[in-house]
């Protein structure tokens, strides 16, 4: 059997958590040129199915690419992880004979690793979202202050 304080207890730790939610919401910032940096600095490694694909349609042997990847990916993982450097796999796959053909930068668009999530996010907005928010519109843009 469940107690009414432990009923009100637990409405309590919720919310005081869904007041640290909206805290933290409120202050945060996002820096687009910090989020940039970082996926630019994995993307080499996200794109080597990519790049595989695109060798072995310009008539590369599949196995010998992806060994050729795969050596390249852990050199260049060994600079970034061992030396703190840049990731240099684009760079080292360039200069491959095997990967003259491409135009390994083309490939490296980051829009073409995201699939369906922008179309996904605006229906959860459009259908999820929307209606919570115009349900408790008269609620929305008040001040909150956490007192422990």
């Amino acid at each position: 059997m469940i107690r009414a304080t432990e009923v009100v207890e637990g409405f309590l730790a919720i919310d005081g958590a869904l007041l640290l939610v909206i805290n933290v919401t409120r202050g945060l910032v996002v820096y687009p040129s910090t989020i940039q940096t970082a996926v630019m600095a994995e993307l080499p490694f996200m794109a080597t199915e990519e790049i595989l694909m695109a060798a072995v349609r310009a008539g590369g042997d599949r196995q010998q690419l992806h060994e050729l990847i795969r050596r390249h990916s852990q050199l260049a993982a060994e600079q970034v992880k061992s030396h703190g450097r840049p990731n240099d796999l684009i760079h080292r796959l360039q200069q491959d004979p095997a990967f003259a053909k491409l135009n390994i930068t083309q490939l490296l668009d980051p829009a073409h690793f995201i699939g369906r999530a922008p179309q996904q996010t605006e229906h959860f907005i459009i259908s999820v979202i929307e209606p919570i928010r115009q349900r408790y519109r008269s609620q929305l843009g008040q001040n909150i202050t956490l007192s422990v």
